[in-house]
């Protein structure tokens, strides 16, 4: 185990029994996560039903794969993803199936590639620094959570987009969080009800799209008005044109692209930083491990990208925290025709249930699951299976962002941690609520002091 000390973080407690409809419908409107019973948390398959639906949580490595890899061609998204998901994506990289999805990813995965880090590297250092900067001008106490937000947007336009967010940022902030607070939480009617028959609150999802559509075609307005260099491509560029024919994309298309790229490029990294220096500034052991593995280090603009792997505690300690908190905490499918999931039976029609949210915390796959404990992910220590650790999915559909997401969070952090001693600055307990991503269920507050004052 660690060489630290075993500390729990409080989350909503799991019901000794599955929820009969009533209580489903009511951790529907409070949170979601409160809704998986400690058989989920034990068992391998859980199997249940939710009037006509039959429902499988599975918890086994084999039987995950085969959904998500091996014939991931027969598990689709369900109307209640796509309802809930569409007004932020529309028909993005992220909802679109079949070759329309092959051919988008074929065009948006080389701006994502391993080799692109370095190029991405700058980019998130500067962003850093200015928040440093930000936050050293800052008295009392701090929300980190807005700040995340704040800087994470800030990266993406800035590394996607050419493009600083100080005119949009708040805006587009401000959008997805009411419609993670309020839209974007799922009703039983969004679960029971085919696409084809409006949910009472699709009504107001459709306003909300109209609104992101028209902030987001103010983005892309403004990213042309910029001048550009004929070398210098970023990922509108790519997003812009058919690769193959040369023909520009439709508007609305491009509309939709963007908008998945914001949205998804800042919203896991915002609540992945957000949650690490939440858990560094509760331990301060590993607060100062991580220190110390930066003291030594340049991590600014010029040679942020040479100091990345010579972050590992600093890459434990963020790893631990998307085990704990993933931001993407239920991939849910619908099985098109019956399949043998390694093992488990999957009638036709079947909403299959892959929780990163109690994968990352069973009983059988993990030692003391609830605890903290960055040693998990240190080089040496046993490694996870591929398909018990899912921050971001697995598959075809792995999220095509996450290298990049990971060295953002990694990068922040360890910036942030060598500028200051951060401390909360009470102990009452943040427990996650799902809103889309894993959110704290209140914003707490921050002390932070600079490093180079401590001994003053």
């Amino acid at each position: 185990m660690s060489e630290t000390r075993s500390i729990v973080f409080p989350v909503p407690q799991a019901p000794a029994e599955p929820l009969s409809k009533r209580e489903i419908a009511a951790v529907l409107r409070t949170n979601v996560l409160a809704g998986f019973s400690r058989h989920a948390f034990e068992d391998d398959v859980v199997a249940s039903r939710l009037f006509s639906f039959h429902q499988i949580l599975l918890n086994r490595a084999d039987s995950i794969r085969h959904v998500l890899v091996d014939n991931a061609e027969n598990y689709r998204r369900t109307p209640a993803t796509i309802r809930l998901l569409n007004p932020i994506t529309g028909t993005g990289l992220f909802l679109a199936d079949g070759d329309d999805w092959r051919e988008q990813r074929r065009v948006v995965a080389p701006a994502f590639a391993p080799r692109m880090v370095p190029l991405l590297a700058p980019h998130i250092a500067l962003a850093a620094d200015a928040m440093v900067a930000e936050l050293s001008a800052s008295t009392g106490e701090i929300d980190l959570s807005d700040r995340m937000a704040h800087l994470a947007l800030e990266v993406a336009g800035r590394s996607m987009f050419s493009l600083e967010m100080g005119e949009f940022g708040p805006r587009v902030r401000g959008l997805l969080r009411r419609y993670g607070e309020h839209l974007g939480r799922p009703t039983l009617l969004d679960i029971l009800l085919p696409l084809a028959i409006p949910a009472p609150r699709d009504f107001g999802r459709w306003r909300f799209r109209r609104r992101w559509l028209g902030l987001i075609g103010e983005i892309i307005a403004a990213r042309r008005a910029q001048p550009q260099s004929p070398s210098a491509r970023d990922l509108l560029d790519l997003l812009s044109f058919d690769h193959e024919t040369g023909a520009p994309i439709a508007d609305r298309r491009l509309a939709d692209q963007v908008g998945t790229m914001i949205a998804a490029g800042h919203a896991t990294t915002a609540v992945a930083l957000f949650w690490s220096l939440f858990l560094v500034a509760s331990v301060p052991e590993v607060q100062e491990r991580i220190a110390a593995e930066v003291q030594p280090l340049d991590l600014g603009p010029k040679n942020a990208a040479a100091a990345i792997p010579h972050l590992t505690y600093s890459r434990a300690v963020v790893s631990e925290a998307l085990r704990l908190y993933p931001p993407a905490y239920s991939i849910v499918r619908l099985a098109r025709r019956a399949d043998n999931a390694a093992g488990v039976p999957v009638p036709a029609g079947t909403v299959v249930q892959i929780a990163p949210w109690v994968l990352h915390r069973h009983r059988r796959l993990w030692a003391e699951p609830e605890a903290f404990d960055p040693s998990r992910f240190l080089p040496g220590a046993p490694a996870p299976d591929r398909f018990t650790y899912l921050p971001f999915g697995a598959g075809p559909r792995v999220c095509v962002g996450a290298q990049f997401a990971l060295t953002e969070a990694v990068l922040v952090l360890a910036r942030l941690v060598q500028a200051f001693d951060i401390a909360r600055t009470g102990d009452e307990p943040v427990l996650p609520v799902a809103a889309i991503t894993v959110q704290p269920d209140h914003p707490p507050g921050f002390r932070l002091r600079h490093r180079s004052s401590r001994k003053r």
